[in-house]
């Protein structure tokens, strides 16, 4: 009886989850055409829906009844399971985010936690792990296309994770050193009692801003955003590794590369930002208040990094692919391993 109320619990809960975040990506697809738009002095999707806010819903019924194509020559099992390669692994990784505060409740005998759908103590490992599976379904998606266009996407995909997935663990280990811990839910509480103890800041031990800065840039050459979004640079390479999908297997393509920038959101606001903790926790009342108000700040700033890739791609042109590489292993790997260092030598002076 107790597993099968444990297993409904956890259902529901991933459930609930992965529809906030499927949502969230259909309202991202509209805000950042209209984010776009504003910055560049123009209106955005205004036909469908009042000031277009419709629009997400026509693009999902188009690409559902679009024509499903295949290419001649392609490998058909792996031209199918490339697009589902890339999309379950940016799901997945919202399995350990801490979305409030580590609560546990008792429903009919047992015990269970409603913003932590699990807290494993190798949290931050098992998120770069499906990160880094994620690649290769770009990978296999530019072979499987028998396309020069689509194999030049995913080469390209290859170096390119190869290079900043380095940096993005490399920026996360000055926060492991500061919190003694890889679990998720343990940093976030570390960073508890005001900002001054986020580890952006870290008045009582070396502040991890430049941490945070390599890891945002990885992160965003990780998602294949501009300014680096090389492996689908459309001046190149028509539409680099899914140049020859169409339909649900592009949509899938799309739902990754927008759930990894949540996913990618997320991790950086509970490593660096303090998670769901407000910047200054001085709010009384009662229990259920400080949840609330702990998703609202998480959501806050969620939000406020999802703004920043949108900022980013109106303001920086594509990166030439010398340029990409160069950047990668010459100036953010020596920033990373300094902060190592530096932040070893503070753990250890100033434990």
């Amino acid at each position: 009886m107790e597993t099968g109320i444990r297993l409904a619990l956890t259902l529901g809960q991933i459930g609930a989850v992965m529809v906030a975040v499927l949502l969230t990506v259909a309202v991202l697809t509209l805000l950042e055409r209209k984010v776009l738009g504003w910055m560049q002095d123009r209106m955005g999707p205004m036909e469908v829906g009042p000031y277009g806010i419709l629009q997400p819903v026509a693009d999902g019924l188009k690409l559902f009844f679009k024509e499903d194509i295949i290419p001649a020559g392609a490998n058909k099992f792996m031209f199918s399971m490339a697009p589902i390669l890339s999309l379950v692994p940016a799901l997945i990784g919202f399995a350990v985010i801490p979305f409030g505060p580590d609560w546990t409740v008792e429903v009919s005998g047992v015990d269970f936690k409603p913003f932590v759908i699990t807290d494993i103590n190798v949290g931050v490992l098992y998120i770069l792990a499906f990160a880094s599976i994620g690649a290769y379904g770009i990978i296999l998606g530019g072979w499987s296309s028998n396309s020069k266009y689509s194999l030049l996407g995913g080469l390209r995909s290859a170096a390119q994770l190869i290079s900043y997935e380095l940096n993005v663990g490399l920026s996360i280990v000055g926060v492991l050193l500061l919190s003694s811990s890889l679990s998720l839910v343990t940093i976030t509480n570390a960073q508890a009692g005001g900002f001054w103890n986020w580890y952006f800041f870290a008045w009582g031990s070396f502040p991890q801003a430049i941490a945070f800065m390599v890891f945002m840039i990885s992160s965003v050459a990780e998602t294949n955003r501009t300014p680096f979004d090389l492996p689908e640079a459309e001046s190149e390479l028509v539409a680099g590794f899914f140049t020859e999908y169409s339909g649900m297997r592009f949509a899938f393509f799309f739902l990754a590369e927008y759930g990894n920038m949540i996913l990618v959101s997320c991790v950086a606001t509970v490593l660096f930002f303090g998670g769901w903790h407000a910047p200054l926790e001085i709010l009384q009342g009662p229990e259920w208040m400080h949840g609330i108000t702990g998703i609202f700040w998480f959501a806050l700033k969620v939000a406020s990094f999802l703004f920043l890739f949108f900022w980013v791609r109106a303001t920086l042109p594509r990166l030439r692919y010398d340029q990409l590489m160069r950047f990668g292993w010459k100036v953010l790997l020596p920033i990373a391993l300094g902060n190592i260092v530096v932040t070893s030598i503070f753990a250890y002076l100033f434990p």
